[in-house]
């Protein structure tokens, strides 16, 4: 995306329309206008994650690489985390699974879906695509120890039965996954950060184009942080028309999950797949797996607040079938990203484990 000397007007207007939009439901407008407005309302939210991605990206172009991507990463995961503690909070105990459901569907749009198509559609433009190892590594590791402690585990312990972890251990694995995903992020930012930097500039003209005025930087940060919250709001809006059709249709209500954290990282998946078809694999790839880690290091923490300070039972095991899946994903993560060079092979094969996750959740 080439970023002008200012701002264009639609991604001012966009998060002014849309939490417009929601001070007229708060008003009560759905209920005199009817389903009208509830299109007004998924078309309000789209326009806010396209206006998101534009602003994530004129930040990104400011402050540069890792940095851009991390602002992205979480300002996206703070929104997701206020979005889970309200619904739990509003729902009770049997809000219980939320997090679990959500945070896994994050983990497997990212590690899959996202991948997947930045992979195959970087690989289709521009053939062979390279990025830098070390930082990969780095986060698959990560990714891998913080996904099985949190979501795996909890199954196996004996202290309280499973799915769920005992206070102490929640409080224990809560803290641990803190450190885990700081000093992720300390590695990236400060000790090592150019193992998250492209190993070759590419001729991207984007990428060499001056950077953003600092006035115009600062509005575009303020304009993302709004964009952002009028699309976790209007999404919590809309949820419970979500849950009523995905309970017509007959689906699990983990479906619901699915949609949700969809709708949350759709501004990342679009801003991955836009650095990928320019061939800066090494930002996309930042933009997914450090979405991946802020979206379990930053969530379970959150929720195991809550689940402390109520007194309710949080449960965070997933099932068998979903621990295959997520061990497949890991296992294939780490083989198709442990060269530092993708093909439409590796893009494929991710887009295929993403579609038989989608099918076994509607039909487990």
């Amino acid at each position: 995306m080439k970023i002008a000397k200012s701002l264009p007007l639609w991604s001012v207007a966009a998060p002014v329309v849309a939490w417009l939009l929601i001070a007229g439901q708060a008003m009560g407008a759905q209920a005199m206008v009817g389903q009208v407005y509830t299109l007004l309302l998924v078309a309000g939210l789209f326009a806010g994650v396209l206006a998101a991605v534009f602003h994530a990206e004129v930040v990104a172009h400011r402050v540069g690489e890792p940095y851009g991507t991390l602002v992205l990463a979480l300002a996206v995961t703070a929104i997701e985390v206020a979005l889970i503690v309200s619904l739990m909070i509003a729902g009770g105990e049997s809000t219980a699974g939320l997090a679990r459901d959500t945070v896994f569907a994050a983990v497997m749009i990212i590690l899959n879906g996202m991948l997947g198509l930045c992979l195959l559609a970087g690989a289709k433009r521009h053939g062979e695509q390279t990025f830098t190892l070390s930082g990969v590594s780095a986060a698959l590791t990560t990714l891998a120890a913080i996904s099985i402690l949190t979501m795996v585990l909890p199954n196996y312990t004996t202290t309280v039965p499973g799915p769920s972890y005992s206070a102490s251990q929640l409080g224990f694995i809560a803290l641990v996954s803190l450190v885990l995903y700081g000093t992720f992020v300390l590695v990236q930012t400060v000790r090592h950060r150019d193992y998250f930097l492209p190993e070759v500039a590419t001729n991207d003209e984007d990428t060499h184009a001056p950077p953003p005025p600092l006035k115009m930087t600062w509005l575009s940060a303020a304009l993302l942080l709004a964009c952002l919250g009028s699309v976790v709001l209007m999404a919590k809006m809309l949820s419970p028309t979500l849950e009523a059709t995905v309970l017509k249709l007959g689906a699990p209500k983990a479906v619901v999950g699915i949609i949700i954290a969809a709708v949350v990282l759709l501004p990342e998946g679009i801003a991955a797949f836009h650095a990928a078809r320019a061939n800066r694999l090494q930002t996309s790839l930042n933009l997914a797996l450090g979405s991946a880690l802020a979206s379990i290091g930053l969530t379970i923490p959150a929720v195991a607040v809550v689940s402390l300070m109520t007194g309710w039972t949080l449960s965070l095991g997933i099932d068998v079938k979903s621990s295959v899946l997520l061990l497949l994903s890991l296992i294939v993560a780490t083989l198709s990203l442990g060269t530092g060079r993708t093909t439409v092979m590796q893009g494929t094969v991710h887009l295929v484990i993403f579609a038989v996750y989608l099918f076994t959740a509607i039909v487990p």
